[in-house]
């Protein structure tokens, strides 16, 4: 008998697949009307979930714990379920049991969806069947397919912690920098669960400019470099327009994207490193940089209004992310208002509040964390908002033109359903300026 735990969006794909395999399970979750409660109840009458709090009755007769990544390890579920050596497994790993086409996995603290989203491009730009999931899109349980060539997934910590044997043909860890301690022990602990990738990949892709990932033999590396090797990924720049190499082949320039930044420059790299793993077409490749129009809510360029452009960068939930948009915007106008706040994480914000001081004369704040990140931010002039659309309109009055910026460097679960949800909020707020 096999365990499910969690009826959210995973739980639910979990128990759909257990069902169509006839595998024998049962569900349950803590939360007493959990996401998918009712989705599942009318698809499974015969098997209904046992909700509320955790009880150490429902490990009984089960030999296998399929996880959603949103259960903690500190749990009590999942303690008992360790000391009785009950296998914990995650939806990739179940995943992964079953997938017969190769399987790419992205990770990293920032850039895992736009680089998973861009790699698809590329596979599909080349005439093969892809599927793309994970962390991202549909659960990987629901991109099985016969006809799928290739599966390209963006992994979480939370999906790496519980997944002990993956097959992957390639992987990269992107980057990492401090996010979720509120999940984790430490800092070490976050970086261990992120570089856990490595373990399951036949061909590495490693980011020379991120330390805390390990150089190792027989891979490929990328950086914002020149590269060493014929084979791996770089820049060069040359009267002040940087181009992407190959080797010492140039590839295209950077001015040829639709992407902003340098980390949307290492994003571009990666993605190239793990086609050139998997042998794409470079060709392919380049155009399908050239025609990559990048995602909702990544540093999204929304429109420009009276001289103003407004960018939704909904998804920078922790300081890195803010810290990378706001850098991607400083040399491009001189006047920035940005917008941020909601639940922040034990993370340190000194950077940000640092580059906003020195670089910000601007900003709103929103949500739960306000008045703490307010406190802490010295030189540029803060204003609070209730809404997002007080904060949009207060903002349009402030300058008379350069960038609005929506990179809130906290979590948004305080005023909305989730990142998404802020960042159209954000984006029908411009509508009424």
């Amino acid at each position: 008998m096999k365990l499910v735990l969690g009826l959210g969006k995973t739980g639910f794909s979990i128990a759909r697949f257990l069902s169509t395999q006839n595998i024998d399970y049962k569900i349950a979750d803590s939360r007493t009307n959990p996401p998918s409660l009712s989705k599942y109840a009318s698809a499974f009458l015969k098997s209904p979930p046992a909700l509320g709090a955790w009880t150490l009755d429902l490990l009984k007769e089960v030999d296998e714990v399929f996880i959603s990544p949103g259960i903690a390890q500190n749990e009590s579920i999942v303690i008992w379920a360790k000391e009785q050596n009950i296998p914990i497994v995650s939806d990739i790993e179940l995943f992964s049991r079953f997938a017969k086409a190769p399987i790419i996995g992205i990770t990293g603290s920032n850039g895992k969806s736009t680089v998973t989203q861009l790699l698809t491009q590329m596979i599909a730009n080349a005439g093969m069947q892809v599927s793309m999931g994970g962390n991202i899109g549909m659960p990987a349980l629901d991109c099985l397919s016969e006809k799928v060539e290739y599966y390209v997934l963006e992994l979480s910590s939370y999906q790496l912690d519980y997944s002990h044997h993956l097959n992957l043909v390639a992987g990269v860890v992107l980057n990492i920098t401090p996010d979720h301690l509120d999940r984790y022990q430490s800092f070490k602990h976050y970086t261990n669960s992120k570089l856990s990738l490595h373990q399951h990949c036949q061909h590495l892709v490693i980011n020379l400019d991120e330390p805390l990932t390990p150089i190792k033999a027989n891979t490929k590396c990328f950086g914002i470099r020149i590269p060493k090797q014929a084979n791996d990924f770089g820049t060069v720049t040359c009267h002040d327009t940087c181009y992407l190499l190959k080797g010492e082949d140039v590839l295209m320039s950077i001015n040829e994207t639709q992407l902003i930044g340098k980390h949307n420059t290492r994003n571009i790299l990666a993605a190239l490193t793990l086609g050139d793993q998997i042998k794409l077409p470079i060709t392919s490749m380049v155009q399908s940089i050239k025609s990559f129009k990048g995602l909702e809510h990544r540093l999204e360029w929304v429109v420009k209004k009276q001289n103003i452009d407004y960018y939704n960068d909904s998804k920078a939930t922790n300081a890195m992310a803010a810290i990378t948009a706001l850098n991607a915007l400083i040399d491009k106008y001189e006047n920035i208002v940005l917008i941020a706040g909601g639940i922040n994480k034990q993370e340190d914000y000194t950077a940000l509040f640092e580059l906003i001081d020195n670089n910000i004369p601007n900003v709103i704040l929103i949500g739960q964390s306000a008045k703490e990140l307010g406190n802490n931010i010295h030189t540029a002039k803060v204003i609070y908002a209730n809404s997002m659309d007080e904060a949009v309109n207060t903002a349009s009055t402030m300058i008379a033109n350069g960038a609005i910026l929506l990179s809130p460097a906290c979590a948004s679960f305080d005023m909305f359903d989730n990142f998404e949800q802020r960042g159209w909020a954000f984006k029908k707020a411009i509508e009424n300026v």
